[in-house]
């Protein structure tokens, strides 16, 4: 009997040995040791997996003897079996020789197959018997793939139609313009009866030279399924060069929101024109960390003045003003009354929208401590409370009624807001952290629903001193201009999430900035000494300028600025002596006689900022002075910033690049990418790259 026990129990430690799970983390890169993002990892037999980050890192929970399967578009399946030994794996893939003839759809963790002579299925479920040839040439197809992960179709490895070019597409019989490439890309798979690729002369000889780099032509159940691309962006007048003598101030309020950078990365990866007026420069810069110091006294944020010459222009000079937050930590940031107002209509059910803000949410519960408190509303047809002001120790509680939430109906947004609104006032913190967070497409059309009555709607809230914070979903019917509008008018930001990574650096690493506000209606005024500037335009902005007189008027409504957070303008400036093409000549004025100041020879500016605290409504004025005589060699900071502000005028056709080579963008990046511990700035280079095939 014993004996029997003591076999029993070595079979138990040995079963429980070989249960053991590890943690592998590791890197995937091509056979050039380039990283490679977005390679998908997944358990051998199972439907968990992972993906690799911007640099091709992952990392994933396993079991030793479980055998990870690394998949890419383009590339031989690789397989790895984990050991004792197998913390970290470095996985060098492939390029695949093999052409594939077929559309491939994948649909990872699908719960039935759908059969279809035009399109081969897996699954990322055990195989079954009949199916393991199918499944390998699925897993090692390096061509045009279309999958599905939840809702969204994806077309990948277009590349292999012909070359880099972006195929056509065609859908029910319709030709696709390339600006709604994206909304293909959504729709539901179980809407698709038939996909078909084209190529060469096959493709020509149909749909004419519009698809001589190949066609992909989807076929939908219904047969007359419209796309329609209704995203909206409120239009930007690019700032012109303005005389000193004639405008010597220069005003505008601070722009945290990042929405612009993310949404624009959006569109490049999916192979779309980016629209002229999506593209916020300020916002692009604004997306990335700077390596400013913070405040060292008594003001909640530090001031950081530089110039150097413009890399896109010889003949002027671009002078760079930054501001670094004070970052107040996690356990002293006051106490949350946070009210999730979420989007919960019919145009909400698409896997990048209400089922990938379930996900990101669930990111900002997981930091709550016990005494913030959270409120739900939604609204679709109508607006109502699904979760009552809860402790943020009770994160099953919170995170349940997320998972519980359902998309269908119209979208009655107003109404969601004064309820919203009505929910964080009734449980109001006195100097505690009162906000609403508002998820959604934007796309109101019951009720209030303009931009103008929506503006007016949240000017009234904004008294009650609780922020606003729009978080925005989606493609194809995104509404960029009306989730601007709200959170420059609410006292808050605006973020744009496409993916989870996003969602983990909107509400989990930048937590602190997205919610805490440290500095209210934070204005900028430019002072430029005509002895040093002839002209001068402020690059980006151009929807947060404001009248000088604006500036020392505490009624005037301006940007806020977070815990941590960094802002960064630019200006590009003619200095005085120097012929340009953009400096337009003014007749002589009558009666105004403009003397230069000689006292102030070694100043180019003055800065003013004025702020106020965020329980206070009297502003606070600093004042800093950037001399000529602290010109130096520009900063890696300086030179990356300006990358992003020359991609971004290209993106927008502007009329002031005299070097249009993107390669030189690319390279001025590349060279001043410091510090890229969270790898956004390699990404940004890997995105202009992705850009520039588009271009050629």
């Amino acid at each position: 009997m014993r004996l029997l026990q003591y076999i029993l129990f070595v079979f138990f430690i040995t079963g429980i040995s070989n249960a053991q799970d590890i943690k592998v983390t590791g890197k995937v890169t091509d056979d050039q040791n380039q990283p490679l993002p977005g390679v998908n990892i997944v358990i051998k037999g199972s439907t968990n997996g992972t993906q690799t980050d911007f640099d091709g890192n992952y990392t994933i929970l396993a079991t030793i003897g479980d055998t990870l399967m690394f998949s890419y578009i383009g590339f031989e399946t690789a397989e790895e079996k984990i050991t004792a030994a197998s913390a970290f794996m470095h996985i060098k893939l492939i390029p695949s020789s093999a052409e594939l003839e077929e559309v491939v759809v994948t649909a990872y963790g699908s719960n039935r197959v759908r059969k279809s002579m035009s399109y081969a299925v897996s699954s990322n479920r055990p195989r079954r018997k009949g199916r393991k040839h199918r499944q390998r040439h699925v897993n090692k197809s390096p061509g045009v793939r279309v999958f599905n992960t939840g809702n969204t179709l994806k077309v990948r490895g277009v590349n292999s139609v012909s070359g880099a070019k972006q195929p056509m597409y065609v859908v029910d019989g319709v030709p696709v313009d390339n600006k709604d490439i994206a909304v293909v890309n959504a729709i539901d798979p179980t809407k698709i009866a038939k996909v078909e690729v084209l190529k060469n002369k096959k493709a020509t000889s149909v749909y004419g030279p519009k698809a001589k780099h190949g066609c992909i032509v989807i076929t939908t159940h219904s047969g007359n399924y419209k796309v329609q691309n209704d995203e909206s962006y409120r239009e930007i007048v690019e700032n012109d060069f303005k005389k000193v003598q004639m405008a010597p101030l220069s005003t505008f309020s601070i722009d945290v929101d990042k929405a612009s950078y993310s949404n624009i990365r959006r569109m490049i990866n999916n192979g779309v024109k980016v629209p002229a007026d999506a593209v916020k420069i300020e916002e692009m810069i604004n997306y990335f960390n700077y390596q400013y110091e913070q405040p060292k006294d008594e003001h909640p944020f530090a001031i950081h003045t530089e110039y150097a010459s413009t890399p896109w222009n010889t003949k002027t000079q671009l002078v760079k003003i930054g501001l670094k937050g004070k970052e107040i930590p996690q356990h002293e940031i006051p106490a949350s009354n946070l009210v999730f107002l979420i989007d919960v209509s019919g145009s909400m059910s698409n896997s990048n929208k209400l089922p990938l803000l379930k996900k990101a949410f669930k990111l900002l519960v997981n930091q709550l401590r016990e005494k913030d408190k959270v409120s739900i509303v939604v609204y679709a047809g109508a607006a109502g409370m699904v979760l009552k002001p809860t402790s943020g120790a009770n994160k099953h509680e919170i995170n349940q009624a997320l998972q519980n939430l359902e998309a269908g109906g119209s979208t009655a947004g107003g109404e969601g807001i004064r309820l919203a609104y009505k929910i964080a006032k009734e449980n109001f913190i006195k100097n505690g952290n009162n906000r609403v967070i508002l998820a959604t497409d934007g796309d109101f059309n019951v009720g209030i629903s303009s931009d103008k009555d929506m503006k007016k709607l949240i000017e009234e809230k904004r008294k009650s001193n609780v922020f606003l914070t729009c978080l925005g979903f989606g493609m194809g019917n995104y509404k960029d201009s009306k989730l601007e509008t709200l959170a420059d008018t609410g006292n808050g930001n605006h973020s744009y999430i496409d993916t989870m990574q996003e969602a983990q650096r909107v509400l989990g690493q930048e937590f602190g900035g997205t919610l805490y506000t440290i500095a209210k209606d934070v204005k900028i005024q430019v002072e430029f000494n005509p002895g040093k500037v002839q002209a001068y335009r402020l690059i980006g902005y151009e929807n947060r300028l404001l009248a000088d007189e604006d500036f020392i008027d505490d009624t005037k409504d301006a940007g806020e600025l977070g815990s941590g957070h960094t802002v960064t303008a630019l200006y590009e400036v003619i200095p005085v002596g120097v012929k340009n093409k953009y400096l337009k000549e003014i007749a002589d004025l009558k009666y105004t006689n403009s003397t230069i100041k000689k006292e102030y020879g070694d100043e180019l500016l003055t800065v003013k900022f004025r702020y106020k605290k965020p329980q206070e409504k009297k502003s606070i004025e600093m004042v800093h002075v950037l001399h000529t005589d602290t010109k130096t060699s520009a900063s890696q900071d300086f030179n990356f910033a300006a990358s992003i502000a020359w991609f971004g005028m290209k993106l927008r056709g502007s009329k002031y690049i005299e070097n249009q080579d993107i390669k030189d963008i690319i390279d001025l990046a590349q060279t001043n990418k410091e510090k890229d511990n969270q790898g956004y700035k390699a990404e940004f280079i890997r995105l202009m790259n992705s850009y520039l095939g588009l271009e050629e």
